[in-house]
């Protein structure tokens, strides 16, 4: 067993080598000229060029951008967590065969591709003049509720139901046991499942893409699309943009990691 750890280390360096190949060719070419990146795209930068970030932060809206993410993935998160776990209290509280049917249709729902539901529900956003805004785009992510609901669901399963039972004697309505009891000892999971849901929101290209066609409403992934033009590309910008979106999720990702693993942890521990 010894013997093989060496092979294993070569292996899985070099495997994350492989991995952080694309990240690394990123990075670099940001301190590039256009010139010096076609020649040598893989080489370092012979010298600290800081241009493609100045020019990118002076003529790009960047704040502007963050902050319709910001909004957008703030009120997608909201609506999904608390749609997902006062939906999952309900299913598991009163588990009638009218529920089960709606789990079922639940169910068929999420195994359908987004994509397949995108015109119909943007004819729907016309309809409520909701296409082109924030709002819009909050309630088209607000479909994500039904992850959020399968994963709460399960987790909600593993809850010592004694103390539900005991509450209820107590005279504790529903509304009580949900907030009081059942809402902290859920509180792993929605952290975990809000975590898994603010990476794909602010991540996510598609439907703001979709949804969103005014410039000043634009969130940070289209924003970096539109660095890509007609005929041709500023590709250091276009790197350079990449960058500065994925700063924030690497910073949050550094900083939540533990919490998704304690999360799924406590789910397989109580299950």
């Amino acid at each position: 067993m010894t013997r093989r750890r060496p092979l294993l280390s070569v292996v899985v360096i070099g495997l994350a080598c492989l991995v952080g190949m694309p990240l690394y060719y990123i990075v670099v070419n940001t301190f590039k000229t256009q010139d010096e990146m076609v020649s040598s795209p893989l080489a370092p930068p012979t010298s600290l060029y800081l241009d493609n970030y100045l020019e990118v932060f002076d003529k790009v809206p960047l704040a502007q951008s963050f902050g319709n993410t910001l909004y957008v993935t703030a009120g997608a998160i909201v609506v999904q967590l608390f749609v997902g776990a006062t939906a999952a209290y309900g299913m598991i509280l009163r588990a009638t065969r009218f529920n089960r049917t709606v789990g079922i249709l639940l169910l068929l729902a999420f195994v359908i591709p987004g994509q397949a539901t995108l015109i119909p529900l943007y004819r729907t956003l016309v309809d409520y003049e909701l296409v082109d805004t924030l709002n819009g785009l909050i309630f088209m992510y607000a479909g994500g509720s039904i992850f959020c609901f399968f994963l709460i669901q399960g987790y909600i399963r593993t809850l010592p139901f004694e103390i539900i039972e005991a509450a209820r004697i107590d005279g504790a309505g529903v509304l009580q046991i949900f907030w009081r009891i059942v809402l902290p000892l859920i509180r792993p999971i929605l952290v975990t499942v809000g975590i898994f849901q603010t990476m794909w929101v602010w991540n996510d290209f598609v439907l703001p893409t979709v949804i969103i066609s005014s410039p000043d409403k634009r969130t940070i992934v289209p924003q970096v699309y539109s660095a890509v033009g007609e005929f041709s590309t500023d590709w250091p910008a276009f790197m350079t943009l990449s960058v500065i979106a994925l700063i924030p999720m690497v910073i949050f990702f550094v900083f939540t990691q533990r919490h998704i693993i304690s999360g799924l942890l406590a789910g397989g521990v109580k299950g």
